[in-house]
């Protein structure tokens, strides 16, 4: 039977409210539930309720992302912004600033050099085309990051894929950036035939030169394949690309985040299935991390990305945060470094300053930081645009 999401989402406020984190855990998505356990929940209110907590304003919805109603409920201090479908299930949960302000252009971006266009992908997938309005010059194709993300990568008020777009493009870049998909049963099928599109666009914009893919953190370990896919593309950027095997860091970030020990525990059994021989295409998501299908976990399994990468013949900058937690120096850009060690035409810039969605800050990064407005940091956009110019 329906439920009226507005309605689900101020019982949730309630439940959190009266501290009920089982209860509101309940209500969570295979992927939600996977990804944020009762424990978990639990300290993440603890820290972001810092005011007298009760419903302090009216609740405002809009249309989300695949048929969700987003709902912002502010409880005193804070704001609890949840993805919520009509048969009561919570899809998204975040604790945001009171006003949790709108996405503003980065002060790097010239809006008078550029315009942008919604095309519609030959999949049926939504797009932007963000065109300088000098013709000519490199074309980029943008791939996000993994998860449920837009075109934008849109996560509270930030847009990291908007301000790459904004920024390349007030460099003489076309950029084409599109929504992905939601359950998609592998990685490939995620990513690749829209991106291939999306290259076929880039071809047909008047004075575009040379192809480049540019990919943030997933969307960088899957840009190899999409390389793979389409031979015009001249080039990879691949920013904060996951080479660890994902499952393997999982287990590393919850540590890292001190979930408590029956999460890491969770994420390590987790770990040893997909390892093993006992992971077939039944295997049941509710078994594997994130809630993703056997399928998504055996294609990810099969592949390596820098083995992908040192196969081909294509120039690569690799861009890594060195506060980031999530896709790290230690455990992820050593990888990329020893496995393309023996190949030419490797550029690599680590950026100490800047988290992983590449913004700039300073201490430990943490997750409250992605909730807090923030851009691309400057010297990402110019090295990137620098170096598909030097290239192109």
């Amino acid at each position: 039977m329906n439920q009226d999401p507005v309605a689900t989402a101020a019982k949730i406020a309630k439940s959190l409210i009266e501290e009920r984190f089982d209860e509101v855990a309940g209500r969570f998505s295979p992927d939600l539930r996977a990804a944020v356990p009762p424990d978990a929940l639990r300290s993440a209110w603890a820290a972001a309720a810092v005011a007298p907590v009760g419903v302090t304003g009216p609740t405002v919805s809009e249309p989300g992302q695949a048929g969700l109603v987003r709902v912002r409920v502010p409880v005193g201090g804070f704001t609890v912004v949840m993805s919520v479908d009509d048969e009561g299930v919570l899809h998204g949960l975040r604790f945001a600033p009171a006003s949790d302000p709108s996405w503003t252009p980065p002060s790097y971006a010239d809006t008078r050099s550029f315009t942008e266009r919604e095309i519609t992908l030959g999949s049926g997938t939504g797009a932007t085309v963000t065109s300088p309005m000098a013709a000519g010059g490199a074309g980029v194709v943008l791939l996000a990051g993994g998860g449920p993300f837009d075109r934008d990568e849109s996560s509270g008020p930030n847009k990291p894929l908007k301000d790459l777009a904004w920024g390349l493009a007030s460099r003489g870049v076309t950029v084409v950036r599109f929504d992905k998909p939601t359950g998609a049963r592998t990685m490939t099928d995620e990513y690749v035939p829209h991106a291939v599109e999306a290259l076929a666009v880039l071809r047909r914009e008047p004075g575009v030169g040379r192809l480049f893919v540019v990919g943030h953190s997933m969307g960088g370990k899957v840009a190899p394949r999409v390389a793979e896919a389409d031979p015009s593309v001249a080039g990879l950027v691949i920013l904060a690309g996951d080479a660890q095997p994902m499952h393997h860091a999982a287990v590393r970030v919850a540590r890292h985040l001190a979930l408590g020990e029956s999460t890491v525990e969770a994420f390590e059994r987790q770990a040893e299935l997909i390892d093993s021989s006992r992971l077939t295409p039944a295997t049941s998501s509710a078994e594997l991390p994130f809630g993703w299908p056997a399928s998504y976990w055996l294609d990810l399994r099969g592949y390596d990305p820098v083995a992908a990468t040192a196969r081909l013949a294509v120039p690569v900058f690799l861009g890594q945060g060195g506060r980031d937690y999530q896709v790290t120096v230690a455990d992820d850009l050593a990888r990329w470094q020893a496995g393309l060690e023996n190949r030419s035409g490797v550029t690599v810039r680590v950026y100490g300053s800047v988290d992983h969605l590449f913004f700039p800050g300073e201490g430990p990064s943490t997750p409250a930081d992605y909730a807090r407005p923030g851009h691309v940091d400057h010297d990402v956009i110019s090295d990137v645009a620098g170096w598909v110019a030097r290239v192109g």
